[in-house]
């Protein structure tokens, strides 16, 4: 027989008191950071990080009462009455006391809430800049000419933001109510319910998978500067389209004056500001970019591009850098723009720090590195035969010894050619394609610029597959040797292996992809990197997550997911089956693919996928597969049958409609990956 719970009171089936406009302006101004911060977390991250700023602002502003409003007529919730142990039922005892639970901050709490969730129940036609009905209109705060956002936070933050990104505001909320307020399960679902939200308890059974098994350092990134709303950067808004639209609004003036003269002056005015005015901006004034010494990077504990020294024949060629920083400005017609996804092309705010000025195949090429946020490369042909300037922008933020060890600086025909950081010691190229065929050594120039290296082709055949395997200085990290691949970006992605489960002690995190086992793996899989051309991809993992014994006594196969982190935070997965193949270089077969999910990463640790097979003998079978927590796997719809573990073998017509469906040893069920 089930064992239950005894049921608790929610608080908000308590009895209600009323409550005037008082009470709730003390509870607003007093647990003000409190509740901007749950808006924060709860509004859909589509707003982007400025909008949502404002937006939590503005739900926390918007839920006092107004002045009119009888005291007799608002009526809120009153205090739970259940006991301190049922109200930290949910933490672990070292967390600290929850959040109040005074009638006007819960009702406080309410009312926010529905704002927030509002955002995300609106129609997908209507405008994103424009006002929404009802909650969603515009109010104060207002601010014009700056980006707000919070301060970054560190790894963990980071990726607890892209899990929150990838699940609805419902489940978001559930997850901040029980971490930053305390609530037990129970009054979440109840507090959900009364918000107006669908599905609360599934809300809060997803929420319960977030943040990983360690709620306590859940909670702590929640708290971070990463989700504090009130304690902003700022950043100035894109400058190129507020000059169009200064533009815009003068000619409208002019064609309304009657003066022709009141209009020549104004457009005079205007076009003082343009690109050529940027030398009188700090932040486009060669002579203030920023230059890091030259052995910093031995002496630091943050070794990402902060700590490249400049280098490159032409660093101190003030003319160069000053055209290059005039097209970062304001980029005239001729020259070329490019930006990975989710990367801004507005001028830095800041004077950025230059990496590289010097001549690389034909070109002039400098690189700048903005705040730890972008790399910018811009290029202009020594010849006035090889066409326009280029101006590239590629996101970089929170790069690390190996996201951070490599630039692309010069691209010609097939080849191209890379600027290393200065911790690499050791530089040799290998083909994924023949994994037991040793690398060869690349030569790398005083400045760090390599010798060409072959890119993989972008189309035909798949005949090889090339990559940059790296070795760090013994200075920073012992014999650490990692694997990069060009895939279309400033940035060549990083390639790491998740070995199979059982063999000795569990894989939890990848590790660098350099050992023959991992090389065996990344020949099966190396051709589908095609798909991520140009995609801003960070890094991309081959985790190895079950090896199935086949029927009918053949050999096994391995399963594969192979997940792909971009710099935005959004990733891919493909779900890769491989059987036993006469060459090491055979392809995969791709089961499932699925965009911006956390399947296959530490916030999506369990995975279940399933695909057709046909045996030697000419029968079909369904396999399927699961992670290590799986322990059951059933199938149903045209071919049933269940086994216990992580693997499922049933027969079936070819094209069997099946449904699969995994029990976790932890309980819960897992639907396979499409």
């Amino acid at each position: 027989m089930p064992i239950h719970q005894p049921q608790q009171r929610p608080a908000s089936a308590a009895p209600s008191e009323p409550l005037g406009v008082p009470q709730a302006e003390a509870a607003l101004v007093e647990h003000y950071p409190r509740l901007v911060r749950l808006a924060y977390v709860v509004l859909p991250p589509s707003l982007g990080r400025h909008r949502r700023v404002l937006a939590a602002h503005g739900a926390v502003q918007r839920a006092l009462p107004g002045a009119r409003t009888s005291p007799d007529r608002v009526r809120v919730p009153a205090q739970s009455r259940r006991s301190p142990e049922a109200r930290s039922a949910t933490l672990s005892s070292a967390e600290p006391a929850q959040a109040p639970a005074s009638a006007p901050y819960a009702w406080m709490r309410l009312r926010v809430l529905r704002t927030a969730l509002a955002y995300e129940r609106r129609p997908r036609w209507w405008p994103g800049r424009l006002p929404a009905p009802a909650a969603l209109r515009p109010t104060l705060p207002v601010v014009w000419g700056l980006r707000l956002f919070p301060r970054a936070g560190g790894v963990d933050e980071l990726a607890l933001d892209r899990a929150l990104s990838a699940v609805p505001g419902t489940v978001r909320a559930a997850f901040a109510l029980q971490l930053l307020d305390g609530l037990p399960e129970a009054d979440v679902r109840a507090l959900l319910a009364e918000a107006g939200a669908g599905d609360p308890a599934g809300a809060v059974r997803r929420a319960a998978r977030l943040g990983g098994p360690d709620r306590v350092a859940a909670r702590e990134s929640l708290r971070s500067g990463e989700f504090d709303p009130c304690t902003v950067q700022t950043r100035p808004s894109d400058l190129l389209r507020r000059r169009h639209r200064v533009r815009a609004v003068a000619l409208a003036a002019a064609l309304c004056a009657v003066a022709g003269a009141l209009a020549v002056a104004a457009d005079e005015g205007v076009r003082n500001e343009g690109p050529e005015a940027g030398s009188t901006v700090p932040a486009l004034d060669p002579a203030g970019l920023l230059r890091t010494a030259a052995e910093r990077w031995a002496d630091t504990s943050r070794v990402d591009f902060t700590a490249w020294p400049v280098r490159g024949d032409r660093r101190d060629d003030a003319e160069l850098l000053g055209r290059a920083l005039r097209a970062w400005s304001g980029p005239p017609g001729k020259v070329r723009v490019t930006t990975t996804p989710g990367t801004v092309a507005a001028p830095p705010a800041q004077p950025p720090r230059l990496l590289f000025a010097g001549e690389v195949d034909g070109a002039a090429v400098v690189l700048f590195h903005d705040g730890g946020v972008r790399v910018v490369r811009y290029a202009e042909p020594l010849s006035g035969g090889g066409g326009g300037a280029a101006l590239d922008f590629a996101r970089t933020d929170d790069a690390d010894v190996t996201t951070g060890a490599a630039v692309v600086v010069s691209r010609t025909g097939e080849k191209a050619r890379f600027l290393l950081a200065p911790w690499i010691a050791e530089t040799t190229t290998r083909d994924l394609l023949a994994p037991n065929t040793p690398g060869t050594p690349l030569g790398v120039g005083p400045d760090g610029v390599t010798a060409p290296v072959e890119r993989p082709a972008a189309g035909g055949a798949c005949d090889a597959w090339p990559v940059l395997q790296l070795r760090s200085s013994e200075r920073i990290v012992e014999n650490h040797a990692f694997l990069v691949t060009d895939l279309g970006d400033l940035a060549p992605a990083h390639l790491t292996y998740t070995p199979k489960p059982g063999r000795g002690a569990p894989a939890r995190q990848p590790r660098e992809a350099t050992g023959p086992e991992a090389l065996l793996a990344w020949a099966r899989t190396a051709c589908s990197l095609r798909a991520l051309s140009g995609s801003g991809v960070r890094a991309v993992n081959n985790w190895a997550f079950a090896e199935q014994r086949l029927p009918e006594g053949e050999a096994s196969a391995d399963w594969l997911c192979t997940r792909a982190d971009t710099w935005r935070g959004p990733g891919r997965v493909l779900v890769q089956f491989l059987q036993p193949a006469a060459s090491p270089t055979a392809p995969a077969a791709v089961v499932a693919d699925r965009d911006d999910t956390a399947l296959c990463s530490r916030f999506g640790q369990h995975v279940l996928a399933g695909t057709h097979w046909r045996a030697a003998s000419g029968r079909w079978y369904v396999l399927a597969a699961g992670s290590r927590a799986v322990d059951r796997i059933e199938a149903t719809g045209q071919a049933r049958g269940a086994a216990s573990g992580p693997t499922l073998a049933v027969r079936a017509p070819r094209d069997a409609s099946v449904q699969l469906t995994g029990t976790l040893r932890e309980g819960g069920t897992l639907a396979a990956v499409r």
